[in-house]
């Protein structure tokens, strides 16, 4: 991807470089934003290889739901990684800076990997239907064979559909200004600075954002409903059982769908620019914190997992 956009900078753009803008209204508190951010990123690093070491430690955890938890974790891991790091160079040093190649190879992972949680998401919801709705077939349905090639899939239909309109983008012409009003390099603010016709890849990329997300939200809409209808018909213990099993997977979903859909789904990002830089921060700091929490906390075999691990390290 970057030797791509390296060949294609150096014929047809005369910019070299972009400036992230950051956030200008907090600049001076560069050194607090720094140290908040960092020990957000080391959480949710921590947190997400936390939940990676435990399920393939523990053969108890060795379900599909936690492979699936372990992909999703994953994959996280990298998506903030894509976007954290050259945040905190902003804040500690000043440098907003960032190459042409740099900056399209920032958009590419970070699309990419974020469709691949959508996606994800999915099939997380998937997997609770099946188990809740389908117990006598889950087993069957669920094989590893069968959740590795979900996981595949869900790597593949991320990169298929965020490849071609990044690099669509990267093939326009951009003769400045190279001002990026953001804090990472994202689809929108980049096709406002090309000098190119960017009417079409525009409307690729929303077209298949808006397919990414609604996709995976109708398909956890559906599942879900007929999760909620199992859940009433089945005795008070086993009802409360089945609730706790899925109300943390509800709540990441509310954060994450709640934030994308106001960057992503509507196609004029000239308005709001505040907000959509709050609301990509709340998808890129914020809630991969809290996931590993959410799944941890309210989760009875992962405490368990970990106890055993203590007692054996101990």
């Amino acid at each position: 991807m970057e030797k791509l956009v390296m060949r294609r900078a150096g014929s047809n753009t005369s910019v070299q470089e972009f400036i992230l803008e950051g956030f200008p209204a907090v600049q001076h508190l560069g050194n607090i934003l720094f140290l908040v951010h960092l020990l957000a990123y080391l959480a949710s690093l921590m947190g997400n290889t936390l939940i990676i070491s435990v399920t393939w430690a523990d053969h108890r955890l060795q379900t599909p739901m936690y492979f699936f938890l372990s992909s999703f974790a994953f994959v996280e891991c990298g998506f903030i990684t894509s976007v954290i790091p050259k945040l905190l160079t902003i804040f500690l040093s000043g440098k907003q800076t960032i190459s042409f190649a740099a900056c399209f190879t920032q958009a590419f992972f970070f699309l990419i990997l974020g469709a691949t949680i959508f996606f994800l998401m999915a099939v997380l919801s998937l997997d609770r239907y099946l188990a809740i709705c389908k117990p006598l077939h889950y087993s069957s349905i669920m094989s590893p064979r069968v959740c590795f090639l979900l996981v595949t899939a869900c790597f593949a239909l991320g990169f298929l559909f965020m490849l071609v309109p990044v690099v669509t983008l990267s093939q326009l012409s951009f003769c400045g200004p190279n001002v990026i009003p953001h804090f990472f390099c994202d689809f929108g603010p980049l096709a406002k600075l090309s000098c190119s016709e960017t009417k079409p890849v525009e409307t690729l990329f929303f077209s298949l954002a808006f397919l990414v997300i609604f996709t995976s939200f109708l398909l956890t809409i559906i599942a879900y409903s007929n999760i909620a209808v199992t859940i009433v018909r089945l005795p008070s213990a086993q009802r409360k059982k089945a609730f706790s099993t899925c109300s943390s997977h509800l709540i990441v979903l509310s954060l994450m769908y709640g934030s994308c859909f106001f960057i992503y789904i509507k196609p004029k990002q000239t308005s709001r620019v505040d907000f959509n830089r709050q609301a990509a921060l709340v998808n890129t700091v914020l809630t991969p914190v809290l996931n590993p929490v959410i799944y941890t906390l309210r989760n009875k075999q992962v405490h368990q997992a970990l106890r055993d691990a203590l007692c054996r390290v101990k």
